[in-house]
């Protein structure tokens, strides 16, 4: 029997090991996996390449992940806002590494790695800093960069809802980048407020099939009775 439900946030961050690329998903907090998180810092892997769509809020979630000093990097496309502090300091003082990436290309690249692309052709960034050393192309006259996939060892994504497969369903915009991440990592791992019986999430609204999920655990004490 397929059975994707771990017991424990414990359970479900183990084996993520020093040097991991992980991706968590989330725009800013909206949709964050805050609590696989906080279970990652727990767990203690450090060297962390982190990919996400910004840099922390606060002091909490990933700024909480950054101040304890388990990541070495970070991909984003915000690393600065107005409550950035935490990156802010680390990367003033030198103590951690930045990839800048414009947001369409951020999604780009990750969709790549799930389709199994070797490279992609994006005209965002052309003629800037930003594809400084890469190469480019004239493709019926337009400019284009070529960028690379980006792939993960883990992803950490958060949602609505989920069964034993691992099938999800997402809150609203709180999906944002959780079922692209999904299919760019070798183990992913989601999050949910509820895990439902096998066949009680309509297949015509399921957005990550379960494939694409290796780990599944509720947040709180709702687990239905699986079927």
């Amino acid at each position: 029997m397929i059975d994707k439900t771990v017991s424990s946030l414990e359970e479900a961050v183990a084996g993520i090991f020093d040097g991991a690329t992980v991706m968590i998903g989330g725009f800013g907090t909206a949709g964050q996996p805050a609590e696989l998180i906080d279970a990652l810092i727990a767990q203690g892997a450090r060297d962390l390449t982190i990919v996400n769509n910004n840099a922390g809020n606060g002091e909490i979630g990933l700024a909480a992940l950054l101040k304890a000093r388990r990541v070495k990097k970070i991909i984003c496309s915000f690393p600065r806002q107005a409550d950035s502090q935490v990156f802010d300091a680390l990367y003033r003082a030198g103590e951690i590494e930045l990839e800048l990436v414009p947001q369409g290309n951020l999604a780009a690249r990750i969709q790549a790695a799930g389709a199994g692309l070797g490279a992609i052709f994006t005209p965002t960034g052309y003629g800037t800093l930003l594809a400084e050393g890469k190469e480019t192309r004239e493709i019926d006259g337009k400019h284009y960069v070529l960028e690379y996939p980006i792939k993960a060892d883990f992803a950490l994504i958060k949602a609505l809802k989920g069964d034993r497969w691992g099938n999800l369903v997402y809150r609203k915009a709180a999906r944002n980048f959780g079922p692209i991440m999904a299919t760019a990592a070798d183990v992913t791992i989601a999050q949910v407020s509820e895990i439902v019986p096998l066949g009680d999430l309509d297949p015509e609204v399921i957005v990550t099939p379960g494939i694409f999920v290796q780990r599944v655990v509720a947040i709180g004490n709702a687990v239905a009775q699986a079927a």
